[in-house]
């Protein structure tokens, strides 16, 4: 009960959802977030530090950028129906709409400032 709980209160915070609805779309990096966010570095880093923690994400380092991704696979049986039930909601809600929107225009500016630049696009 105590994970349910942690998965929960990891999920009670509308910037953490919003990254969750980001992550839904594709892997990140913090300089991706941090654009569609507009919120610093640090702030963006403890959000998703919650998320792992609570095992809704995983990370992986690539040189000296960090990527996050849902967490997929058996590994995730505990909150694969909490995952499916965010991909269901908010689809329409304007903040999420405009952080797609806004997340599309950040790949351009990654690809263009260099930012993640070891990373390959597909």
């Amino acid at each position: 009960m105590k994970k349910t709980a942690q998965i929960f209160q990891a999920l009670s915070d509308e910037t953490r959802l919003r990254v969750m609805k980001l992550l839904q779309e594709r892997e990140l990096c913090v300089c991706e977030l941090i654009q569609v966010l507009e919120m610093s570095q640090p702030r963006i880093s403890r959000h998703l530090s919650v998320l792992k923690n609570a095992g809704l994400v995983n990370d992986r380092r690539e040189g000296k950028w960090v990527y996050y991704s849902l967490k997929k696979g058996a590994e995730n049986d505990d909150v694969k129906p909490i995952l499916e039930t965010i991909s269901l909601v908010a689809n329409d809600d304007s903040v999420v709409r405009n952080d797609n929107k806004n997340l599309k225009k950040a790949v351009r500016l990654s690809e263009i400032e260099g930012c993640c630049s070891s990373r390959k696009r597909g």
